[in-house]
């Protein structure tokens, strides 16, 4: 019996890679701004040890002024070595490690359920998720985090056996913290309630708890200059409702249009009335059925779209498995629902594309976790029935997954890359494609910032030298209130084509003499001039024209 469930193991963990790897340099159809940064900046890593900004092996990646955490960086070099600063070199790390998240989960089922079965459906779940698919698929930090926080939760439960897997079970909580912002809440909180919930048990431990509170925070040592530093709410700054700059008007204005006498209005109107609305909006967002099971997260890169983040055939056993936690008192309720509250609580500070999937991943093996846990009990029920009507229900909920999954997958590879190739940026790599064929027969190539961040594309797809960029005497950058603008490099440069000052006719007149090659869209050029190269969305929309100027 035991060979039978390590052979299945296996053939869920083939499953879980075929779905990661099947066609990801073309699906996702284009590498985002995100992905080429954390490439470029880990083939600079690789090539000279300094990222784009000449810093040395840094704990934290200035990049586009977001300030990326590192673990993600640092993962990707071995991809990149490899096979090449290109989509395969990103994208194989998120594949590699989103694999062995699935094949994690199985050891984790099997160790909160004390069952097998148990641990290969939760395993078998998140390999077909198209929640976690999704962000495993391409290179995104929160996949890592999740990855981290399953095989740290999973050596925390084997340590109620073993003690000594507290301690290290520290590491990859440690970890997780270098992975992304959402972690960086999550664990710590996470660990708090945790090691409150479970005191009675674990203070029989106490000298091993504290030994491994130590090491925690001994890891996490190298962060403590960014967390002192202002650096640190860089990324926060762009994203938290406590910084939404239409916050205090909104508040003043309904104060003006208040009936309540003062004070009752200032009593009412306030930031903090306002913040915990918002953060209560926000939270319970993430618990609906439309973002669970029907149309998921609003964001086009992070979801399919038009599904939920879960499976309909779930939700059955989703709610069996809840309902029979608490009914049957399960040792490790109190720590799954943790897991679960704990997970919401970073998005809910955020004010963006709520409800989020990319910032809330962390919570998806928990679904998975509990579903395996119906699906279990449901199991022990399906027994009890006659064989025939055994045999029906097993066939029917075989086809059912089957169905789903097939839906899902169609929807993946026939809708999704033509309906939101724009949102993917996709077009830079043809663009640049372009300039490395014809770069040396101009004098200035002038790259429109319309669709972000135009610099960063042509030093990942040219495979630009680090050195030669971070040395380059034409280099001009400079940081705004939220992010950082590259003008020029080398004789590239990036204005918006669409802003007065840097339109076509006004960089023609600009540079008398020189030959130009532009790259806009279609409405940054006059009708009349010739097009060199056309670049369009899979959705045949206009992304670029190509025209020069001799």
């Amino acid at each position: 019996m035991k060979h039978k469930i390590y052979i299945a193991l296996l053939l869920i963990v083939i499953l879980a890679f075929f779905l990661r790897f099947y066609k990801v340099t073309l699906n996702p159809p284009s590498l985002n701004w995100d992905e080429v940064s954390i490439g470029y900046n880990a083939y600079s890593i690789l090539k000279i040890g300094k990222d784009e900004w000449r810093e040395l092996l840094p704990v934290h990646f200035k990049a586009y002024g977001e300030y990326k955490l590192p673990l993600q960086i640092y993962a990707s070099i071995p991809g990149i070595y490899f096979f090449g600063l290109n989509e395969l070199g990103v994208r194989i790390t998120p594949v590699v490690y989103g694999t062995l998240t699935v094949l994690f989960m199985f050891f984790l089922g099997r160790a909160i359920f004390a069952s097998r079965l148990a641990g290969l459906v939760a395993a078998f779940l998140l390999g077909i998720s198209p929640w976690h698919i999704q962000l495993t698929r391409a290179s995104f930090e929160s996949s890592l985090a999740t990855f981290f926080v399953v095989l740290a939760i999973w050596l925390f439960v084997k340590g109620f056996k073993n003690q000594k897997w507290f301690i290290i079970s520290m590491v990859p909580f440690a970890l997780s913290v270098f992975t992304y912002n959402s972690a960086r809440i999550f664990t710590p909180l996470f660990l708090i309630v945790i090691l409150f919930l479970y005191r009675k048990i674990l203070v029989k431990f106490k000298r091993v708890i504290i030994l491994a509170i130590i090491i925690f925070f001994v890891l996490l040592v190298p962060l403590a200059p960014f967390i002192l530093s202002g650096e640190r709410s860089a990324r926060y700054k762009l994203v938290s409702i406590t910084d939404d700059p239409g916050l205090i008007p909104r508040i003043n204005e309904n104060r003006g249009r208040s009936d309540l006498p003062q004070p009752l209005s200032r009593l009412v109107h306030n930031k903090v009335i306002y913040v915990t609305f918002y953060f209560t909006r926000n939270y319970l967002a993430h618990f609906t059925p439309q973002f669970l099971f029907i149309s998921g997260a609003p964001h086009k890169q992070h979801h399919v779209q038009d599904m939920g983040e879960l499976y309909f055939f779930q939700a059955p056993f989703l709610i069996i498995g809840l309902l029979s936690l608490f009914y049957f008192k399960h040792r490790f309720k109190n720590l799954l629902l943790s897991w679960l509250f704990l997970a919401f609580i970073p998005v809910s500070l955020t004010g963006d594309s709520i409800p989020h999937a990319l910032r809330t991943l962390i919570a998806a093996p928990f679904y998975q976790l509990v579903s395996a846990f119906g699906f279990l009990v449901t199991l022990r029920w399906i027994k009890k029935i006659p064989a025939v009507t055994k045999i029906i229900t097993i066939a029917a909920l075989v086809v059912v997954v089957a169905l789903s999954v097939k839906i899902y997958l169609d929807n993946y590879y026939l809708v999704y890359p033509s309906k939101y190739s724009r949102d993917w940026q996709y077009g830079y790599r043809q663009a640049v494609d372009y300039i490395d064929k014809h770069q040396d027969k101009y004098d200035l190539i002038v790259f429109t910032r319309h669709y972000g961040e135009p610099h960063m594309f042509t030093l990942f797809y040219l495979n630009y030298d680090p050195e030669k960029y971070q040395n380059d005497p034409n280099l001009v950058r400079f940081e705004t209130y939220d992010w950082v603008r590259v003008l020029r490099f080398n004789k590239f440069y990036f204005p918006d084509l669409g802003d007065e000052g840097t339109k076509f006719g006004d960089l023609v007149k600009a540079n008398p003499g020189k030959k130009l090659l532009f790259i806009g869209r279609r409405e940054d050029f006059p009708k009349e001039i010739p097009r060199l190269f056309s670049v369009n969305f899979l959705n045949g929309e206009n992304a670029f024209d190509i025209v020069e100027v001799k």
